[in-house]
């Protein structure tokens, strides 16, 4: 059986509804999709989706109202779930949110931003360790399959302006870079870029300068899974013809 498994930071999980949310997601037609960034309590979540049907929604929002918050939308019903990682000082935020299916778990991550003059990136540096440990214990029951908004671009060739960017603005700083090594030394597989080494393609365009209209984009959202998973991973993309949101979604179509 193949899974067609989509992630998608939406920028605000009501405002993306607003301009066509729900087509995209009928077009697409994926049996799971991982949403990031969604801006609404659980209880918006489920009233932004009450024209959903065929998937169990699942959710896990901020303390902080209108601000991060990450879903699962589910055709099959997961063995288990779980909100966060254990830790208080992440898991206020609504950063992380795992399914248990039958030979893998599957988890929608939004990663903190390193933000403005870069303020938050040792939390951020922090969190990414902490994070780690935490897929590597799930690892020890099963393997893992990891999407989400990781707010980082990974490699030059993941960012159209990489000089300018480099250790100045969040996203593209050593330490995140850094950060996100340390997902693949550890033996997760960056799906996308294991399939397509030397493709350009951006996942998340700045709203300012016409960014998107001339491709000048950051390659952010990622498909990271099991080294032992990696042979049932049978196709990836980035789908930039959709705009409800500045991000744009990623897939896999994973054989299980």
């Amino acid at each position: 059986m193949a899974l067609n498994i989509v992630s998608w930071n939406l920028n605000g999980i009501r405002a993306a509804v607003r301009k066509g949310f729900l087509d995209s997601l009928s077009n697409i037609g994926p049996d799971i999709i991982c949403l990031q960034e969604t801006k609404a309590q659980d209880d918006q979540v489920k009233e932004a989706l009450s024209d959903l049907e065929g998937y169990h929604i699942y959710s896990n929002s901020a303390i902080k109202k209108g601000y991060s918050g990450t879903a699962i939308l589910s055709k099959e019903e997961p063995i288990s779930l779980n909100y966060g990682i254990g830790i208080e000082d992440h898991d206020n935020e609504g950063r992380v949110i795992s399914a248990e299916y039958g030979d893998f778990y599957l988890i929608s991550v939004y990663v903190p931003n390193s933000s403005s003059g870069l303020k938050r990136l040792p939390y951020r540096t922090e969190w990414d360790k902490d994070f780690l440990k935490y897929l590597k214990k799930l690892e020890d029951h099963k393997p893992v399959v990891v999407c989400g908004d990781f707010n980082v671009a990974h490699q030059p060739i993941d960012i159209a302006r990489p000089k300018s960017n480099y250790n100045k603005t969040a996203g593209y700083t050593q330490q995140e870079i850094d950060g996100m090594t340390a997902f693949l030394d550890s033996g997760l597989v960056d799906t996308f870029r294991h399939f397509n080494p030397e493709e350009v393609a951006y996942s998340w365009w700045s709203y300012r300068a016409n960014a998107r209209e001339k491709n000048i984009g950051w390659r952010l959202d990622y498909f990271l899974v099991s080294d032992s998973l990696i042979g049932n991973v049978k196709d990836t993309g980035i789908h930039p013809d959709y705009f409800e949101s500045d991000h744009c979604p990623v897939s896999i179509k994973l054989e299980i």
